[in-house]
């Protein structure tokens, strides 16, 4: 047995305990970092910053940053897409350092930490400091990126491939449990504020300071568990040579165009979906008429119900393989679109049913996209291949709201935006079905699990 696979959990000789008790310090990453995505992100944040940002505006409602007029309302989208520029130059950097240096562990912690730092920041984000709530917004998010690839790519090193979707799928698990936690807690202090002799602006501080807070405590348990393992030394330097392995990367990927088939119908599917998740209390709230508690409220639900979902999808992979269940969530998410497009307004009931249905495919059609995405991944290259899929979802996010916006545009409605994503999950379904994904784990160097 050589050293390479003796150290790798696809050989036979790595102790089980030292294997589980890895894995589950890796799912705790994830219950760390998800909060932030729950309750600053998809919650509090961009509601916050835009009355900060009114605050600080002009009689037109204007701020400028840099003397670059720039409508109030557009502060958090522009500081969100900064960040995804942000991450994506970082990103071949963190990977290539990785890869080469065998030291995941160090740079999780760093990108970990700062994110965790500029979120517990957050408490400071009060009267018009809106360039202050952009910047943190900006470091924090393109920290998170970062600290994804990273933690991605010991999926293939800590479980086999025949394990390697229920790991996955644990995963998400733990973190969508920590996201609905954190949130019922956020939740309590907002809605009960002056019972605590809090204002409004104060409440929302502390939920996000608490994301922060959050994050840094629970990375703690991943650092002490994961381990990085040794490889041969390389005379390049690890930093400097992030471009150049970005490049490099990117052409040892044309030998392996089965893997970037299946990066193509990634990019493709899951820009549909990111946008149906920041889009859906837009449309909630604008086409529907609901409130702000009935949206929140279904955040949460979606929360819960994708611990379920993406245990129940890991279960459907180990019987159906994981490429035969995602283009069947897939199915799913356009029945979903549909549905949305139909729902009567003023009737948070069916709301919460549609709530209930992203949920239940949310988890698993991400966990499994990660894990099958890790079999095509060659062995050694798991931080830079994993950097290329991180960029994949977060270099072309734009897209999806790009379309939705033009169909509003357009229509000036937002059953017609709502329904034009239909698009990404078809393209998506039919990029993903013509994969040989047994073909391609094996065209990657790895051994094919019995279902995938």
């Amino acid at each position: 047995m050589s050293a390479d696979t003796a150290d790798s959990t696809e050989g036979t000789g790595e102790d089980d305990g030292a294997r589980r008790r890895e894995q589950r310090g890796w799912y705790f990453y994830d219950f760390a970092c998800s909060v932030y995505s729950t309750s600053v992100l998809t919650v509090f944040l961009g509601p916050y910053l835009t009355s900060v940002a009114k605050a600080a505006a002009d009689a037109e409602g204007f701020v400028h940053p840099l003397g670059i007029p720039v409508r109030a309302g557009s502060v958090f989208p522009y500081a969100v897409s900064v960040s995804v520029v942000l991450a994506v130059l970082i990103m071949p950097f963190a990977g290539a350092a990785a890869d080469r240096t065998g030291r995941k562990k160090p740079l999780l912690a760093v990108a970990a930490y700062v994110g965790a730092a500029a979120t517990t920041g957050m408490f400071f984000l009060d009267g018009d400091r809106y360039l202050l709530g952009a910047l943190l917004l900006i470091v924090a998010n393109a920290a998170l990126a970062v600290s994804m690839v990273l933690y991605n790519a010991y999926l293939p090193q800590i479980a086999g491939p025949e394990e390697r979707d229920a790991v996955s799928s644990r995963g998400w698990a733990f973190g969508y449990t920590s996201g609905a936690l954190v949130l019922v807690l956020n939740l309590i202090v907002y809605s009960g504020h002056e019972s605590f002799g809090l204002s409004e602006g104060d409440a929302v501080r502390i939920c996000l300071a608490s994301a922060g807070l959050w994050w840094g405590a629970f990375t703690l348990i991943p650092l002490r568990r994961l381990r990085d393992r040794r490889i041969a030394p390389s005379g390049e330097g690890a930093v400097g040579s992030g471009w150049r392995q970005l490049v490099a990367t990117l052409r040892d990927m044309r030998r392996h165009p089965l893997t970037l088939s299946f990066l193509l119908a990634y990019l493709v599917y899951n820009d549909g979906v990111q946008t149906v998740i920041s889009q859906a209390s837009v449309y909630g709230s604008e086409e529907l008429g609901l409130d702000q508690t009935t949206l929140i409220t279904a955040v949460l639900l979606v929360q819960v119900l994708a611990v379920a979902g993406a245990l129940g999808m890991g279960r459907l992979a180990r019987s159906y393989g994981a490429k035969r269940t995602i283009l069947a969530s897939l199915a799913v998410w356009t029945l979903i679109l549909a549905a949305a497009y139909f729902l009567p307004p003023g009737e948070p009931l069916w709301f919460y049913c549609l709530a209930a249905a992203i949920g239940l495919v949310l988890g698993g059609s991400q966990a499994l996209s990660r894990s099958l995405f890790s079999h095509l991944v060659p062995r050694g290259k798991e931080a830079e291949y994993f950097s290329a899929y991180e960029m994949s979802d977060r270099g072309l996010s734009w897209l999806g709201p790009l379309v939705f916006g033009l169909a509003y545009q357009m229509s000036g409605s937002y059953r017609d935006a709502i329904i034009s994503l239909v698009i990404f999950f078809g393209v998506g379904f039919v990029l993903l079905a013509r994969v040989p994904v047994r073909r391609a784990v094996a065209a990657a160097g790895n051994p094919v699990p019995e279902r995938i």
